[in-house]
Parts: C-alpha cells; structure tokens; sequence
C-alpha cells in the first residue's frame, strides 16, 4: 500500500509513524510538506520570549529517515480526490490512500492593518520575529488580540498575556505598562471552567485587563486603536495579533472544502472520498485547531487505513486530549478536554505548579523520539 501524506505536523507525523510501526514493510509513505522543519507551538512562545534559541527548537524532516518513510518538501499546488494523485513543484505523486494535514493557514489581509500596525506571533516566523520586538519594546500599552474564531490553539492568547506581564516586569517596564487581552470568545477556555477561572485569576492578580466577546475587525495604524466589530476601540503601542485562520487554498480549488473546512467522519476521519482521509486544523471535525487533537486524530485515520489494509477493529476518534497551559514563572497547567460528537465539552485542570513543567518538557521529548528517532538535545 502507498500512503501520500499531505503535511508534516502533529497530525502527519503521528500518522506516519503509526503507519509504519503497524504495517513495516507492506507500506510505503510520501510524506510532503512546504517546510523543511517542524516546530511545536508551545516552542514557538519560548523563542518569543527569550528563553531558546530558534535553531534549537526547529526539528528537520530530513531526519525522518525510517524505512517505507520518504520526505518530499515542495508546494502541492492541487488533489484529485477521485483519483487520489497530487500535483506538486516537485511533480505528481499517486497513492492508494491521501491523507491530508496540511493545517490551517493565515490571512492577515482580512483584517486591515493589522500587517501595518500590529505583529502577528502565530507563524513560525512572526512569533519568532517578535523576539527582538518584545526585547526593543519601551513599554507602554501591549494588546493581545484574536481577529477571529476558530483559532489554533485557543489557550495561546491567555499564555501570551501573561509572558507579556512577565516579560515587562523582568526588564522593569511594568509598573509605566498595561497588557490586556481581547478575545471573540466569551471564557479563556469555555470547554473547561476550572482552567478559565484560573486563567481570570492569574489574570486579576496581575493586572492583565480581559476582553471577552470582542473580536478585532481592524486596526487604525495612525491613531493607533484596534476596533472590535462593533466598533468598539483599544488603544495599543504594541498590538500582538492572531490573524484570521483559514483552510489553505489548495483545499477549496479541489473541491474537498464545505462552508470553508473539510468534513469528515468524526470517528473515522474519512472524507467523502473513499481512501482520503483529513485530519488536523484543515478540517470541520468539531475540536479545538490544536496539535494534540490531530495526534489524536492520526490514531484513528492511521486504525482505519490499517483495517483497510488486513483487516480487524478500527479505533474509533472519541475528541479527547490533553494540552498544557503556560502561567509564567516555571508553572504549568494541563486541560484534559474531551469533545464528544452530540454531547457539550467537558474538560478538567490539573494545576498550575512547577511539577508539570517537566511533564510537558517530557511530551514534547517523547514526540521527537517517536518520529524523528532521536533525542531532543534541548531538552
């Protein structure tokens, strides 16, 4: 069986790795992405603030060396669906089964000014070019702000704020500063109320203003306000921004998208097509655009195309998973979350104290071991 792999983060990886522990040498992988590296999100935080280095936290594919695994970094430029090939810069590729998890892209024009005005910290790229904007910051008033829903990663705002607040005390600019968060949804992180109330508590004792139900439509590069869309302003010197999440293009020009996203089985993960599956932030699944519920996610599409394969019992997806949320000063929370089709989300906390730091030290070790086959040397 040849497998085409579309997207190389959380939900690829896990997904190959699967693929290959289960089925050896009767499968064959291409996987395909854009970039040549890998970077976790929560990595992208520790270089924006100070505390790695970039170098140190960008995993190469080119390790992924395993056998019945071949990299391919290039542009898909589109999928045929029906026939299951790719057309890629680097040519086109034909597989019994695609997988596509190619994630969820920016679109930074949709609200304007904010490429003018403010920084966005969601690319690899912005948050690590925001390194040397927090260091060069005077002070004044920061904003962290969402100009939309749904977002990768919901707790990342929260985090944000409060490094901010950590960052300006450690440099003595946060008694002339303010920091205030201003997000479209009406709780830090509505599935779980005990992480919520813990964020809102972290965010009083603090100082950090809290915005809920206001997402930011535009920013006035001259006057130096972000508007809401009721036209309600923020004053701000640095604007810190997620910008506008969208299925890539390359999804909607082959058909696979409805109402903006890919549908899927939710236990399954498998699209309208048969064999092609998707998985990750791509899709309309119904859980939260985070890396650990398309790890999650990669089980039961990797269970499927295993069954496919020889047979025996899929695993079916049951939304659950576990992230881990950054306080500032060495304390960790985790969110156990689990989104069941047809019933509200759940979620519990654990924390925030300094022992869970290890513990998220460790999933993030164990991941590169898993798919890259080595230590993570930062760690």
């Amino acid at each position: 069986m040849h497998v085409l792999v579309l997207g190389a983060g959380f939900g690829g990886l896990e997904l190959t790795t699967r693929l290959l522990d289960e089925l050896g040498d009767s499968v064959s992988v291409t996987l395909i992405d854009r970039n040549d590296h890998f970077v976790f999100g929560f990595s992208k935080l520790d270089v924006m603030f100070g505390r790695t280095t970039a170098d140190a936290v960008r995993h190469h594919y080119r390790e992924v060396t395993r056998p019945g695994v071949r990299f391919v970094q290039t542009t898909i430029r589109s999928i045929d669906p029906v026939a299951k090939s790719v057309a890629t810069d680097a040519g086109t590729f034909e597989g019994d089964v695609v997988v596509v998890a190619l994630g969820a892209d920016y679109d930074l024009a949709a609200t304007p000014g904010l490429a003018e005005a403010g920084h966005e910290f969601y690319t690899v790229a912005g948050a690590f070019g925001c390194r040397d904007v927090l260091g060069g910051f005077p002070g004044g008033r920061v904003v962290v702000g969402v100009c939309g829903t749904p977002f990768k990663c919901p707790p990342a705002p929260s985090e944000t704020a409060l490094l901010v607040h950590d960052h300006l005390v450690a440099r003595g600019l946060r008694d002339t500063s303010s920091v205030a968060l201003v997000m479209p949804l009406p709780a830090p992180i509505p599935p779980s109320p005990d992480a919520s109330k813990a964020l809102l508590a972290a965010f009083a004792e603090r100082d950090i203003e809290w915005h809920p139900s206001r997402a930011i439509s535009h920013l006035d590069p001259q006057r130096r306000v972000a508007v809401d869309a009721e036209g309600g302003e923020i004053a701000f010197d640095l604007f810190l921004g997620v910008p506008k999440h969208v299925a890539p293009a390359v999804l909607h020009d082959s058909g696979l998208t409805v109402d903006g996203w890919v549908p899927v089985d939710f236990f399954t993960l498998e699209t309208g097509h048969r064999d092609v599956y998707a998985l990750g932030d791509c899709t309309s699944v119904g859980t939260p655009k985070a890396g650990v519920f398309s790890e999650g996610q990669a089980v039961s599409a990797a269970s499927a195309i295993v069954a496919r394969a020889r047979g025996g019992e899929v695993h079916r997806y049951d939304g659950s998973a576990a992230c881990y949320l950054e306080f500032g000063h060495e304390q960790v929370a985790r969110v156990d979350i689990q989104f069941l089709q047809g019933r509200p989300p759940h979620g519990s906390l654990s924390g925030p104290h300094h022992e869970l730091l290890a513990e998220k030290a460790d999933f993030g070790s164990s991941r590169i071991r898993r798919w890259f086959g080595h230590d993570w040397a930062s760690y």
